[in-house]
């Protein structure tokens, strides 16, 4: 797999700003389509603060689920996320909403998770809090965490968060994430950084809604990671595991030798793998 993502080019975008600020002008000008694929059953559309939310599943299901798409902030969701939704929605008898947010420079830190919260709210009021779980993978993992975080602060009861290779400190400032980002088929810093200069919007990168590594976890509920030792995220997570050691909060870490940035939404069997973990979390 990473041989296969190094020949797709990832890499060499993300290793220059201008190459992603050109692709984020290139698909400004000719939007990707989100649509689900024809093959996603038990799908509902509806809007909300503007925002198509894909409802996936059956209404009856007995827990909800807000998904957060990866992607930097500046690409549309992808074939694959919308596979691991389908599979998670029955695996764990969930309405798992889809949330396609704007994506940056339109789209920015302070708004999208306050909407997010807005929709995670109304499921807790539908189901109760133990029966709701927020997930995103890469860049909308660390938007799960920091809409964790607003809910918090409006008063809300915890509900779980999984997280997939979360972008959790956009400031990529750390000397392990340096490091990491040489052995990384995927990403790399100067175009991660230039797409998160347009994602912060008016708030500072040290933000917790920016940069969830930097909020408090006190009054969060239980946490789970996915990581891999080939992604440059991956010391920001381990980061995130210590702070919540210390903290005494509860966080399930999985960390796969070899693996690459979001590999449990990727077509391998240690993604199979990681499905089942995720049910298991949502379900418990």
């Amino acid at each position: 797999m990473p041989f296969i993502i190094g020949l797709r080019g990832s890499k060499r975008l993300f290793s220059s700003a201008e190459r992603t600020l050109a692709r984020v002008a290139k698909h400004r000008l000719r939007p990707k389509s989100f649509s689900p694929p024809r093959s996603l059953k038990n799908v509902a559309v509806r809007f909300e603060a503007g925002w198509p939310v894909y409802d996936v599943g059956v209404t009856s299901a007995p827990r909800r689920a807000l998904y957060l798409h990866g992607g930097a902030n500046i690409y549309e969701i992808a074939p694959q996320h919308w596979s691991l939704v389908g599979r998670l929605a029955p695996g764990a008898s969930a309405l798992i909403s889809v949330a396609i947010y704007p994506l940056a420079p339109e789209g920015t830190a302070g708004p999208l998770t306050e909407v997010a919260a807005d929709l995670v709210a109304a499921m807790i009021r539908e189901v109760g809090a133990q029966n709701v779980t927020i997930l995103g993978d890469s860049a909308g993992g660390g938007m799960a965490l920091a809409t964790a975080m607003v809910l918090r602060d409006r008063g809300e009861p915890g509900v779980g968060v999984v997280m997939i290779s979360p972008s959790l400190d956009l400031s990529l400032s750390d000397p392990d994430v340096i490091e990491t980002a040489k052995i990384d088929p995927w990403l790399d810093i100067p175009g991660a950084s230039a797409a998160s200069e347009l994602y912060r919007g008016d708030l500072p990168v040290e933000h917790p809604r920016v940069s969830a590594l930097n909020g408090s976890l006190e009054g969060l509920g239980d946490l789970q990671i996915f990581t891999g030792t080939l992604d440059m995220l991956n010391p920001d997570a381990r980061r995130l595991r210590a702070r919540a050691a210390e903290a005494h909060h509860t966080l399930e870490f999985h960390e796969v030798e070899g693996m690459i940035h979001v590999y449990p939404i990727l077509p391998i069997p240690e993604a199979a793998v990681a499905r089942q973990q995720i049910i298991a979390f949502m379900t418990r």
